[in-house]
């Protein structure tokens, strides 16, 4: 797909089309723009298949009643430092960013939080509660169950989610942000490449035949992503769809795929105060140091740098405030027609 099918466009036209889009589909002023501001930043980071072309999405799952604009989690049961919440299916930007400052308020009480959120909605980027949380100090692990789309290792048939799991901690200025599913390619990222008419850089999962392919579209049409790591990554994401059910009360894949579509998910967010250890003094250097040796590895491409989770979503952002968003014609098309 060649650069044509593109356009850019500001991160300030961009929120004020999706807040008007969100009025107009009921929602409150105030969460209009707060749900807006997340589109927008995924976006802008580079995240465009959990930003702007998901956006068209969401707005459907609105109108469909999937998706109740005005709710909010209601507390159901806490303990020390954990709490369980019903999402009363409120958007699900929304509801994780209010439960990861949960888990952050916790976290400042007791060192460290853990909020389980039962009959939410997709959270869409994982990765805005890592920075949330590294952003204010705070070390960040979080995860979501999803609908199932991925089969079991030496199964044909989706009975597992992707599941995506974040990792987050302060650096320096920024944070070092780690959000990955458990396929090799998120569903969201073949879709893009699909609509960019690309095949994927390796292989990942099967297609109708059973056979190993990077042809994104086919691996979509037979459900059979691999998972990372093979059995390992199948395995954490059963563990992580056990663990999100049991913590949050909630539902789990298995009961999440039954339905018409994906929505009523369970999540959890842990929070730790790293100011509360007493190697608190050291943490700054330690990390340093860690990121110093790790970006000293030799390159098996003189053009290639070794860069660290998050790493290049810095250099993205910067990118796309000065020049623009790029975002796929027909996406921006769709997103006018809401």
């Amino acid at each position: 797909m060649g650069d044509n099918n593109f356009i850019l466009i500001s991160s300030k036209q961009m929120q004020e089309r999706f807040t008007a889009i969100l009025l107009s589909a009921g929602f409150t002023n105030e969460r209009a723009n707060q749900c807006a501001a997340i589109f927008t930043a995924n976006s802008v980071d580079g995240i465009y298949t959990h930003g702007v072309n998901r956006f068209p999405r969401f707005v459907q799952y609105v109108k469909d009643g999937y998706i109740l604009p005005n709710e909010t989690p209601v507390l159901k049961n806490k303990f020390g430092g954990i709490e369980q919440w019903d999402g009363n299916l409120g958007p699900g930007p929304l509801n994780a960013q209010h439960a990861t400052n949960k888990a952050i308020n916790l976290a400042q009480q007791h060192g460290i939080g853990c909020v389980a959120l039962a009959n939410t909605n997709h959270w869409m980027r994982g990765g805005t509660y890592g920075w949330q949380a590294a952003k204010a100090g705070f070390v960040f692990i979080g995860w979501t169950n999803t609908t199932g789309i991925m089969p079991a290792w030496g199964a044909i048939d989706p009975k597992l989610g992707n599941n995506p799991l974040v990792f987050a901690l302060p650096f320096k200025e920024e944070a070092i942000v780690l959000d990955m599913a458990m396929s090799q390619y998120s569903y969201g990222a073949m879709e893009l490449a699909v609509l960019k008419n690309e095949r994927l850089a390796v292989a990942g999962g099967y297609n109708n035949k059973g056979e190993l392919t990077n042809d994104p579209a086919a691996i979509l049409s037979s459900k059979r992503p691999l998972p990372v790591g093979y059995w390992k990554g199948a395995g954490l994401s059963l563990l992580l769809d056990i663990l999100a059910t049991v913590l949050s009360g909630g539902l789990s894949t298995q009961q999440i795929t039954a339905k018409e579509a994906e929505y009523s998910l369970s999540q959890v967010f842990i929070a730790i105060d790293i100011s509360k250890l007493g190697n608190h003094s050291l943490i700054t250097k330690t990390i340093d140091n860690i990121i110093e040796d790790y970006q000293q590895s030799v390159a098996d491409n003189a053009s290639q740098k070794i860069t660290y989770p998050g790493q290049r979503v810095l250099q993205t952002r910067q990118h796309n405030l000065a020049n623009g968003i790029p975002v796929v014609k027909k996406v921006w098309e769709q997103v006018q027609e809401l």
